[in-house]
Protein backbone atom coordinates (compact mmCIF):
# COMPACT_ATOMS: atom_id res chain seq x y z
CA UNK A 1 0.00 0.00 0.00
CA UNK A 2 3.08 2.07 0.38
CA UNK A 3 5.85 2.40 -1.81
CA UNK A 4 8.58 2.86 0.67
CA UNK A 5 6.81 1.36 4.10
CA UNK A 6 4.49 -0.62 5.84
CA UNK A 7 1.07 1.17 5.78
CA UNK A 8 0.27 1.33 10.29
CA UNK A 9 -2.86 -0.19 10.74
CA UNK A 10 -2.62 0.85 14.29
CA UNK A 11 -2.09 4.34 13.94
CA UNK A 12 -4.50 6.22 15.95
CA UNK A 13 -7.89 7.25 14.48
CA UNK A 14 -8.84 10.40 13.19
CA UNK A 15 -9.66 12.95 15.86
CA UNK A 16 -13.24 13.69 13.95
CA UNK A 17 -13.46 10.13 13.02
CA UNK A 18 -17.06 9.38 14.10
CA UNK A 19 -18.44 12.97 12.89
CA UNK A 20 -16.92 11.81 9.01
CA UNK A 21 -18.65 8.52 9.62
CA UNK A 22 -22.16 10.22 11.09
CA UNK A 23 -22.36 12.72 8.55
CA UNK A 24 -21.25 11.56 4.99
CA UNK A 25 -22.70 7.80 6.10
CA UNK A 26 -19.45 6.13 5.91
CA UNK A 27 -20.76 3.23 7.46
CA UNK A 28 -23.21 2.30 4.78
CA UNK A 29 -19.69 2.60 2.49
CA UNK A 30 -17.62 0.41 5.02
CA UNK A 31 -20.29 -2.29 5.24
CA UNK A 32 -20.20 -2.78 1.07
CA UNK A 33 -16.62 -2.67 1.19
CA UNK A 34 -16.53 -5.53 4.19
CA UNK A 35 -19.35 -7.48 2.77
CA UNK A 36 -20.15 -9.32 6.05
CA UNK A 37 -16.62 -10.09 7.15
CA UNK A 38 -15.39 -7.79 10.25
CA UNK A 39 -11.72 -7.86 9.67
CA UNK A 40 -12.03 -6.49 6.38
CA UNK A 41 -14.72 -3.54 7.82
CA UNK A 42 -11.86 -2.64 10.23
CA UNK A 43 -9.25 -2.47 7.56
CA UNK A 44 -11.18 -0.44 5.47
CA UNK A 45 -12.43 1.74 8.26
CA UNK A 46 -8.63 2.42 9.08
CA UNK A 47 -7.27 2.96 5.60
CA UNK A 48 -10.70 5.64 4.61
CA UNK A 49 -9.86 7.52 7.74
CA UNK A 50 -5.84 7.71 7.46
CA UNK A 51 -5.84 8.92 3.54
CA UNK A 52 -2.62 9.94 2.07
CA UNK A 53 -1.16 13.88 1.58
CA UNK A 54 1.27 12.71 -1.53
CA UNK A 55 -0.48 12.84 -4.78
CA UNK A 56 2.23 10.68 -6.15
CA UNK A 57 1.49 7.87 -3.33
CA UNK A 58 -1.47 7.93 -4.07
CA UNK A 59 -1.29 6.99 -7.78
CA UNK A 60 0.85 4.29 -6.52
CA UNK A 61 -1.95 2.82 -4.98
CA UNK A 62 -4.22 3.52 -7.99
CA UNK A 63 -2.15 1.52 -10.39
CA UNK A 64 -2.18 -1.36 -7.67
CA UNK A 65 -6.12 -0.93 -7.35
CA UNK A 66 -6.20 -0.90 -11.46
CA UNK A 67 -4.22 -4.22 -11.30
CA UNK A 68 -6.62 -5.46 -8.72
CA UNK A 69 -9.82 -5.17 -10.91
CA UNK A 70 -8.13 -6.49 -13.97
CA UNK A 71 -7.58 -10.37 -12.24
CA UNK A 72 -10.02 -9.81 -9.05
CA UNK A 73 -9.67 -13.99 -9.21
CA UNK A 74 -6.04 -13.86 -8.44
CA UNK A 75 -6.25 -11.09 -5.67
CA UNK A 76 -8.95 -13.00 -3.85
CA UNK A 77 -7.50 -16.12 -4.47
CA UNK A 78 -3.82 -14.76 -2.49
CA UNK A 79 -5.68 -13.28 0.02
CA UNK A 80 -7.62 -16.50 0.90
CA UNK A 81 -4.24 -18.02 0.73
CA UNK A 82 -3.13 -15.73 3.13
CA UNK A 83 -6.43 -15.85 5.41
CA UNK A 84 -6.38 -19.72 5.81
CA UNK A 85 -2.57 -19.68 7.11
CA UNK A 86 -3.64 -17.50 9.65
CA UNK A 87 -7.12 -19.48 10.89
CA UNK A 88 -4.89 -22.68 10.61
CA UNK A 89 -2.33 -21.78 12.71
CA UNK A 90 -4.32 -20.05 15.53
CA UNK A 91 -6.49 -23.24 15.87
CA UNK A 92 -3.01 -25.16 15.80
CA UNK A 93 -2.08 -22.34 18.18
CA UNK A 94 -4.87 -22.47 20.42
CA UNK A 95 -3.98 -26.37 21.58
CA UNK A 96 -0.95 -25.75 22.58
CA UNK A 97 -1.03 -22.43 24.04
CA UNK A 98 -2.12 -23.51 27.23
CA UNK A 99 0.56 -25.76 27.89
CA UNK A 100 3.24 -23.75 26.34
CA UNK A 101 3.53 -21.13 28.72
CA UNK A 102 4.52 -23.67 31.50
CA UNK A 103 6.64 -26.14 29.65
CA UNK A 104 9.01 -24.95 26.94
CA UNK A 105 8.81 -29.03 25.19
CA UNK A 106 5.38 -27.80 24.64
CA UNK A 107 6.13 -24.38 23.52
CA UNK A 108 8.26 -26.07 21.10
CA UNK A 109 6.28 -28.37 20.27
CA UNK A 110 3.47 -25.82 19.02
CA UNK A 111 5.84 -23.63 17.50
CA UNK A 112 6.58 -26.53 15.00
CA UNK A 113 3.12 -27.58 14.19
CA UNK A 114 2.26 -23.46 13.78
CA UNK A 115 5.38 -23.84 11.18
CA UNK A 116 4.31 -26.72 9.31
CA UNK A 117 1.16 -25.34 8.44
CA UNK A 118 2.75 -21.78 7.71
CA UNK A 119 5.32 -24.13 5.08
CA UNK A 120 2.00 -25.53 3.37
CA UNK A 121 0.65 -21.82 3.04
CA UNK A 122 4.16 -20.44 1.83
CA UNK A 123 4.47 -23.27 -1.21
CA UNK A 124 0.92 -21.93 -1.81
CA UNK A 125 2.13 -18.16 -2.08
CA UNK A 126 5.34 -19.84 -4.22
CA UNK A 127 3.23 -21.65 -6.62
CA UNK A 128 0.64 -18.51 -6.96
CA UNK A 129 3.78 -16.57 -7.84
CA UNK A 130 5.08 -18.99 -10.75
CA UNK A 131 1.62 -19.36 -12.21
CA UNK A 132 0.42 -15.59 -11.96
CA UNK A 133 2.50 -13.06 -11.51
CA UNK A 134 3.31 -12.15 -15.06
CA UNK A 135 -0.63 -10.89 -14.81
CA UNK A 136 0.69 -7.71 -13.31
CA UNK A 137 2.33 -4.48 -13.90
CA UNK A 138 1.50 -1.87 -11.38
CA UNK A 139 4.68 -1.35 -9.44
CA UNK A 140 3.60 -2.33 -5.61
CA UNK A 141 2.35 -5.91 -6.81
CA UNK A 142 5.21 -6.71 -9.39
CA UNK A 143 7.81 -5.89 -6.29
CA UNK A 144 5.50 -8.29 -3.89
CA UNK A 145 5.70 -10.81 -6.70
CA UNK A 146 9.51 -10.21 -7.73
CA UNK A 147 10.15 -10.42 -3.64
CA UNK A 148 7.86 -13.77 -2.80
CA UNK A 149 9.63 -15.55 -6.07
CA UNK A 150 13.10 -14.39 -4.51
CA UNK A 151 11.99 -15.10 -0.61
CA UNK A 152 10.80 -18.71 -1.24
CA UNK A 153 12.66 -20.37 -3.33
CA UNK A 154 14.05 -24.10 -3.63
CA UNK A 155 16.73 -23.10 -0.84
CA UNK A 156 14.22 -21.74 1.40
CA UNK A 157 12.00 -25.16 1.28
CA UNK A 158 15.04 -26.95 1.41
CA UNK A 159 16.50 -25.72 4.53
CA UNK A 160 13.02 -25.46 6.78
CA UNK A 161 12.48 -28.81 5.45
CA UNK A 162 16.01 -29.81 7.10
CA UNK A 163 14.82 -27.73 10.35
CA UNK A 164 11.76 -29.22 10.92
CA UNK A 165 12.78 -32.81 10.11
CA UNK A 166 16.05 -32.12 12.66
CA UNK A 167 13.45 -30.56 15.68
CA UNK A 168 11.58 -33.86 15.62
CA UNK A 169 14.39 -35.13 18.06
CA UNK A 170 13.74 -38.76 16.35
CA UNK A 171 17.47 -39.91 17.53
CA UNK A 172 16.79 -38.28 20.98
CA UNK A 173 18.75 -34.87 22.04
CA UNK A 174 22.11 -34.19 23.01
CA UNK A 175 22.56 -31.39 25.35
CA UNK A 176 26.33 -29.68 26.56
CA UNK A 177 26.32 -27.43 29.61
CA UNK A 178 28.96 -25.67 31.45
CA UNK A 179 28.98 -25.20 35.19
CA UNK A 180 29.11 -21.90 36.73
CA UNK A 181 29.39 -20.47 40.13
CA UNK A 182 27.85 -22.51 42.36
CA UNK A 183 28.45 -25.33 39.96
CA UNK A 184 25.05 -23.95 38.29
CA UNK A 185 24.53 -24.71 34.64
CA UNK A 186 25.20 -22.70 32.61
CA UNK A 187 25.33 -22.05 28.51
CA UNK A 188 22.98 -24.79 28.00
CA UNK A 189 23.67 -26.19 24.33
CA UNK A 190 20.84 -28.71 22.81
CA UNK A 191 21.73 -30.72 19.71
CA UNK A 192 19.31 -33.61 17.32
CA UNK A 193 20.88 -36.72 18.65
CA UNK A 194 23.50 -39.00 15.99
CA UNK A 195 21.21 -40.07 13.02
CA UNK A 196 23.15 -43.53 13.53
CA UNK A 197 24.73 -45.36 16.43
CA UNK A 198 27.92 -47.89 15.79
CA UNK A 199 27.95 -51.48 16.88
CA UNK A 200 31.46 -50.60 19.18
CA UNK A 201 29.46 -47.12 20.20
CA UNK A 202 26.29 -49.67 21.04
CA UNK A 203 29.17 -51.83 22.84
CA UNK A 204 31.15 -48.92 24.55
CA UNK A 205 34.07 -50.41 22.89
CA UNK A 206 36.91 -47.65 22.13
CA UNK A 207 36.68 -44.14 21.94
CA UNK A 208 36.80 -41.58 24.74
CA UNK A 209 35.75 -42.71 28.50
CA UNK A 210 31.88 -42.18 29.27
CA UNK A 211 29.94 -41.73 31.85
CA UNK A 212 26.25 -42.44 32.61
CA UNK A 213 23.52 -43.30 34.99
CA UNK A 214 19.90 -44.47 34.69
CA UNK A 215 16.98 -43.32 36.72
CA UNK A 216 15.08 -45.52 38.10
CA UNK A 217 11.43 -45.58 37.22
CA UNK A 218 9.84 -44.56 40.51
CA UNK A 219 12.89 -41.90 41.07
CA UNK A 220 10.45 -39.13 41.04
CA UNK A 221 12.88 -36.47 42.12
CA UNK A 222 15.17 -37.62 39.84
CA UNK A 223 12.41 -37.88 37.08
CA UNK A 224 11.52 -34.48 37.79
CA UNK A 225 15.36 -33.16 38.11
CA UNK A 226 15.74 -34.35 34.65
CA UNK A 227 12.81 -32.90 33.12
CA UNK A 228 13.51 -29.21 34.51
CA UNK A 229 17.08 -30.12 32.81
CA UNK A 230 16.03 -30.73 29.61
CA UNK A 231 13.30 -27.76 29.29
CA UNK A 232 16.27 -25.33 30.36
CA UNK A 233 17.70 -27.21 27.37
CA UNK A 234 15.30 -26.84 24.85
CA UNK A 235 14.04 -23.26 26.29
CA UNK A 236 17.03 -21.65 23.80
CA UNK A 237 15.50 -23.64 20.62
CA UNK A 238 11.83 -22.97 21.64
CA UNK A 239 12.61 -19.28 21.26
CA UNK A 240 14.30 -19.71 18.64
CA UNK A 241 11.45 -21.50 16.96
CA UNK A 242 9.08 -19.31 18.29
CA UNK A 243 10.55 -16.20 17.01
CA UNK A 244 10.50 -17.50 13.63
CA UNK A 245 7.12 -18.57 14.02
CA UNK A 246 6.29 -14.92 14.76
CA UNK A 247 8.42 -13.81 11.54
CA UNK A 248 6.64 -15.25 9.42
CA UNK A 249 3.19 -15.08 11.05
CA UNK A 250 3.81 -11.40 11.30
CA UNK A 251 3.94 -11.25 7.34
CA UNK A 252 0.86 -13.42 6.93
CA UNK A 253 -1.01 -10.61 8.63
CA UNK A 254 0.39 -7.54 7.38
CA UNK A 255 -0.01 -8.93 4.32
CA UNK A 256 -3.82 -9.99 4.99
CA UNK A 257 -4.52 -6.31 5.65
CA UNK A 258 -3.12 -4.59 2.75
CA UNK A 259 -5.00 -7.17 0.77
CA UNK A 260 -8.18 -6.75 2.76
CA UNK A 261 -8.02 -3.31 1.59
CA UNK A 262 -8.29 -4.28 -2.30
CA UNK A 263 -10.47 -6.92 -1.44
CA UNK A 264 -12.78 -4.84 0.34
CA UNK A 265 -12.75 -2.44 -2.85
CA UNK A 266 -13.57 -5.22 -5.41
CA UNK A 267 -16.22 -6.11 -3.20
CA UNK A 268 -17.55 -2.66 -3.75
CA UNK A 269 -17.04 -2.74 -7.58
CA UNK A 270 -19.07 -5.62 -7.38
CA UNK A 271 -22.16 -3.84 -5.72
CA UNK A 272 -21.65 -1.04 -8.08
CA UNK A 273 -21.40 -3.24 -11.25
CA UNK A 274 -24.67 -4.56 -10.49
CA UNK A 275 -26.36 -1.38 -10.26
CA UNK A 276 -24.53 -0.77 -13.53
CA UNK A 277 -22.71 2.79 -11.77
CA UNK A 278 -19.84 3.85 -13.51
CA UNK A 279 -16.55 4.58 -11.72
CA UNK A 280 -13.21 6.71 -12.79
CA UNK A 281 -9.68 6.66 -11.28
CA UNK A 282 -9.49 10.55 -10.15
CA UNK A 283 -6.73 12.49 -10.41
CA UNK A 284 -4.98 13.88 -7.11
CA UNK A 285 -3.09 17.16 -7.82
CA UNK A 286 -1.51 19.29 -5.25
CA UNK A 287 -3.30 22.02 -2.98
CA UNK A 288 -1.58 24.82 -4.41
CA UNK A 289 -3.66 26.42 -6.08
CA UNK A 290 -7.17 24.67 -4.67
CA UNK A 291 -8.65 22.63 -7.62
CA UNK A 292 -11.57 20.75 -7.65
CA UNK A 293 -13.80 20.02 -10.98
CA UNK A 294 -15.71 16.68 -11.73
CA UNK A 295 -18.26 15.46 -14.02
CA UNK A 296 -21.27 13.00 -12.98
CA UNK A 297 -20.52 12.89 -8.83
CA UNK A 298 -22.97 10.93 -7.39
CA UNK A 299 -23.08 10.18 -3.93
CA UNK A 300 -22.03 6.62 -3.58
CA UNK A 301 -23.46 6.14 -0.30
CA UNK A 302 -26.74 7.18 -1.63
CA UNK A 303 -26.51 4.90 -4.67
CA UNK A 304 -25.56 1.57 -2.48
CA UNK A 305 -28.46 2.55 -0.09
CA UNK A 306 -31.26 2.86 -2.72
CA UNK A 307 -32.26 0.92 -5.83
CA UNK A 308 -33.07 3.36 -8.51
CA UNK A 309 -30.44 5.54 -9.91
CA UNK A 310 -28.74 8.54 -8.29
CA UNK A 311 -28.46 12.25 -10.10
CA UNK A 312 -24.79 13.09 -10.61
CA UNK A 313 -23.92 16.49 -10.67
CA UNK A 314 -20.85 18.66 -12.92
CA UNK A 315 -18.88 21.13 -11.18
CA UNK A 316 -15.88 22.98 -11.50
CA UNK A 317 -14.15 24.91 -8.97
CA UNK A 318 -10.86 25.13 -9.81
CA UNK A 319 -9.75 28.18 -8.29
CA UNK A 320 -12.30 28.78 -5.93
CA UNK A 321 -11.81 28.37 -1.94
CA UNK A 322 -15.61 28.89 -1.35
CA UNK A 323 -18.55 27.26 -2.81
CA UNK A 324 -21.62 28.33 -1.37
CA UNK A 325 -24.34 26.48 -2.27
CA UNK A 326 -28.24 27.73 -2.08
CA UNK A 327 -31.78 26.70 -3.44
CA UNK A 328 -34.72 24.91 -3.26
CA UNK A 329 -35.35 22.27 -0.38
CA UNK A 330 -34.67 18.85 -0.44
CA UNK A 331 -33.15 19.62 -3.67
CA UNK A 332 -30.53 17.68 -2.95
CA UNK A 333 -27.74 19.99 -1.64
CA UNK A 334 -26.70 17.91 1.29
CA UNK A 335 -26.48 14.52 -1.20
CA UNK A 336 -24.17 17.10 -3.07
CA UNK A 337 -21.73 17.99 -0.16
CA UNK A 338 -21.50 14.60 1.35
CA UNK A 339 -21.07 13.29 -2.51
CA UNK A 340 -17.67 15.89 -2.36
CA UNK A 341 -16.89 14.71 0.89
CA UNK A 342 -16.80 11.00 0.43
CA UNK A 343 -15.19 11.20 -2.90
CA UNK A 344 -12.33 13.09 -1.54
CA UNK A 345 -11.71 10.75 1.27
CA UNK A 346 -11.73 7.64 -1.20
CA UNK A 347 -9.25 9.70 -3.77
CA UNK A 348 -6.96 10.55 -0.95
CA UNK A 349 -6.55 5.97 0.06
CA UNK A 350 -5.95 5.54 -3.72
CA UNK A 351 -9.98 4.37 -4.49
CA UNK A 352 -11.96 4.97 -7.93
CA UNK A 353 -15.10 7.40 -7.19
CA UNK A 354 -18.31 7.44 -8.82
CA UNK A 355 -17.99 9.74 -11.49
CA UNK A 356 -17.77 10.82 -15.17
CA UNK A 357 -14.53 12.22 -14.84
CA UNK A 358 -12.61 13.65 -11.20
CA UNK A 359 -9.64 16.02 -10.24
CA UNK A 360 -8.97 17.25 -6.43
CA UNK A 361 -6.43 19.06 -4.67
CA UNK A 362 -5.09 16.54 -2.13
CA UNK A 363 -6.30 17.86 1.59
CA UNK A 364 -4.85 17.73 4.40
CA UNK A 365 -7.90 17.11 6.28
CA UNK A 366 -11.66 17.20 6.22
CA UNK A 367 -14.33 18.18 8.91
CA UNK A 368 -17.77 18.31 8.92
CA UNK A 369 -20.14 21.01 10.79
CA UNK A 370 -23.64 19.61 9.82
CA UNK A 371 -26.75 20.81 11.73
CA UNK A 372 -27.52 18.68 15.09
CA UNK A 373 -30.62 17.99 16.83
CA UNK A 374 -31.29 19.85 20.15
CA UNK A 375 -29.51 19.25 23.16
CA UNK A 376 -31.22 16.28 24.71
CA UNK A 377 -30.11 17.27 28.37
CA UNK A 378 -30.93 20.67 27.85
CA UNK A 379 -27.83 21.68 28.99
CA UNK A 380 -26.66 24.22 26.02
CA UNK A 381 -28.92 25.83 23.47
CA UNK A 382 -28.54 24.52 19.53
CA UNK A 383 -26.72 27.97 18.90
CA UNK A 384 -24.41 27.07 21.44
CA UNK A 385 -23.69 23.38 20.70
CA UNK A 386 -23.15 24.93 16.89
CA UNK A 387 -20.20 27.21 18.47
CA UNK A 388 -18.67 24.68 20.50
CA UNK A 389 -18.01 22.18 17.86
CA UNK A 390 -17.19 25.03 15.69
CA UNK A 391 -14.15 25.43 18.30
CA UNK A 392 -13.29 22.06 18.14
CA UNK A 393 -13.16 21.83 14.68
CA UNK A 394 -11.16 24.86 14.78
CA UNK A 395 -8.03 23.12 17.27
CA UNK A 396 -7.70 20.77 14.89
CA UNK A 397 -7.35 22.56 11.60
CA UNK A 398 -4.16 23.17 9.73
CA UNK A 399 -3.18 25.15 6.22
CA UNK A 400 -4.72 23.05 3.47
CA UNK A 401 -7.66 21.18 5.25
CA UNK A 402 -11.39 21.56 4.44
CA UNK A 403 -14.82 22.03 6.35
CA UNK A 404 -18.18 20.99 4.83
CA UNK A 405 -20.91 23.31 6.67
CA UNK A 406 -24.58 21.96 5.82
CA UNK A 407 -27.10 24.60 7.33
CA UNK A 408 -24.65 25.77 9.83
CA UNK A 409 -25.44 29.09 12.15
CA UNK A 410 -29.12 28.45 11.60
CA UNK A 411 -30.67 28.15 15.16
CA UNK A 412 -30.77 32.12 15.73
CA UNK A 413 -31.74 34.59 13.32
CA UNK A 414 -31.12 35.46 9.64
CA UNK A 415 -29.17 38.41 10.55
CA UNK A 416 -26.94 37.13 13.67
CA UNK A 417 -26.66 33.70 12.07
CA UNK A 418 -25.05 35.00 8.70
CA UNK A 419 -23.05 37.29 10.76
CA UNK A 420 -21.58 34.47 12.76
CA UNK A 421 -21.09 32.79 9.53
CA UNK A 422 -19.33 35.12 7.69
CA UNK A 423 -16.66 35.78 9.97
CA UNK A 424 -16.32 32.00 10.38
CA UNK A 425 -15.40 31.63 6.54
CA UNK A 426 -13.77 34.66 6.35
CA UNK A 427 -11.43 33.23 9.30
CA UNK A 428 -10.89 30.04 7.69
CA UNK A 429 -10.34 31.72 4.30
CA UNK A 430 -7.21 33.60 5.72
CA UNK A 431 -5.75 30.23 6.71
CA UNK A 432 -5.86 28.88 3.34
CA UNK A 433 -8.69 26.35 4.21
CA UNK A 434 -11.59 25.63 1.54
CA UNK A 435 -15.15 25.62 2.53
CA UNK A 436 -18.09 24.27 1.06
CA UNK A 437 -21.17 25.62 2.29
CA UNK A 438 -25.14 24.81 2.29
CA UNK A 439 -27.66 27.19 3.67
CA UNK A 440 -30.30 28.66 3.57
CA UNK A 441 -28.96 32.32 5.02
CA UNK A 442 -29.92 34.12 2.36
CA UNK A 443 -28.16 37.77 4.08
CA UNK A 444 -24.73 35.32 4.28
CA UNK A 445 -24.95 34.07 0.43
CA UNK A 446 -25.73 37.16 -1.29
CA UNK A 447 -23.18 38.95 1.16
CA UNK A 448 -20.26 36.36 -0.48
CA UNK A 449 -22.36 37.22 -3.99
CA UNK A 450 -21.70 40.82 -3.98
CA UNK A 451 -18.42 40.87 -2.37
CA UNK A 452 -16.09 37.41 -2.65
CA UNK A 453 -18.09 36.90 -6.59
CA UNK A 454 -14.95 36.38 -7.89
CA UNK A 455 -13.55 34.01 -5.44
CA UNK A 456 -16.46 32.09 -4.53
CA UNK A 457 -18.36 29.32 -6.68
CA UNK A 458 -22.06 29.58 -6.24
CA UNK A 459 -23.95 26.62 -6.75
CA UNK A 460 -27.84 26.55 -6.51
CA UNK A 461 -30.57 23.62 -6.36
CA UNK A 462 -32.98 23.83 -9.45
CA UNK A 463 -36.92 23.74 -9.03
CA UNK A 464 -38.82 23.28 -12.25
CA UNK A 465 -41.78 25.21 -12.74
CA UNK A 466 -44.41 22.81 -10.88
CA UNK A 467 -42.29 22.47 -7.92
CA UNK A 468 -40.82 19.36 -8.71
CA UNK A 469 -36.97 18.63 -7.98
CA UNK A 470 -34.51 17.03 -10.28
CA UNK A 471 -31.97 16.95 -7.35
CA UNK A 472 -29.28 18.81 -9.94
CA UNK A 473 -26.82 22.05 -8.90
CA UNK A 474 -26.53 24.13 -11.47
CA UNK A 475 -23.64 27.38 -11.20
CA UNK A 476 -26.19 30.50 -10.15
CA UNK A 477 -26.34 33.32 -7.56
CA UNK A 478 -28.77 33.10 -4.22
CA UNK A 479 -32.00 33.75 -4.08
CA UNK A 480 -34.62 35.84 -1.68
CA UNK A 481 -36.49 32.11 -1.28
CA UNK A 482 -35.76 28.20 -1.06
CA UNK A 483 -39.63 27.42 -2.05
CA UNK A 484 -40.16 26.20 1.63
CA UNK A 485 -44.04 26.09 0.48
CA UNK A 486 -43.24 23.22 -1.44
CA UNK A 487 -42.07 21.51 1.68
CA UNK A 488 -45.47 22.31 3.30
CA UNK A 489 -47.89 21.57 0.38
CA UNK A 490 -46.19 18.29 0.33
CA UNK A 491 -46.41 17.70 4.01
CA UNK A 492 -50.03 19.25 3.62
CA UNK A 493 -50.91 16.20 1.30
CA UNK A 494 -50.60 13.68 4.29
CA UNK A 495 -51.34 15.63 7.03
CA UNK A 496 -54.60 14.27 9.16
CA UNK A 497 -57.51 17.09 8.53
CA UNK A 498 -58.71 19.34 11.65
CA UNK A 499 -61.97 20.12 12.60
CA UNK A 500 -62.76 22.91 14.82
CA UNK A 501 -60.92 26.03 12.75
CA UNK A 502 -57.91 26.58 10.96
CA UNK A 503 -54.54 25.05 11.99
Amino acid sequence: MLEDGDFDFERPPARNERELIHDLDLNTLLVAMANGDKFLYDIAKATLMLGLDDPAAIVYRQHILEDCLAHPEVIRELHAIVVDAIEAQRHAWGVWSGYAKRHPSSALSGSVEALKLYVVSLRRLRQLTDDRATLFVSEGLARLFATLKLELDDDYFRAIDEHLQQLKFRNGMVMSVRLGAGTKGIEYVLAPGAAKRTWKDRMRIGGAPSYSFEIHPRDEAGLSAMTELRDRGLNAVANAVRQSTEHIRSFFDRLASELGFYVGCLNLHDRLAEKGEAICTPLPVSWDPPKLAFSDLRDVCLTLRTTGSVVGNDVNANGRQVIMITGANSGGKSTFLRSVGVAQLMMRCGMFVTAGSYLGSVWGGLYTHFIREEDATMTSGKLDEELSRMNWIAEGLTAGSVVLFNESFSATNEREGSEIARQVVHALVESDIRVLFVTHLFDLAESFHVEHHDTTLFLRAERQEEGQRNFKLVEGGPLPTSYGEDVYDRIGDWAPATTGGAV
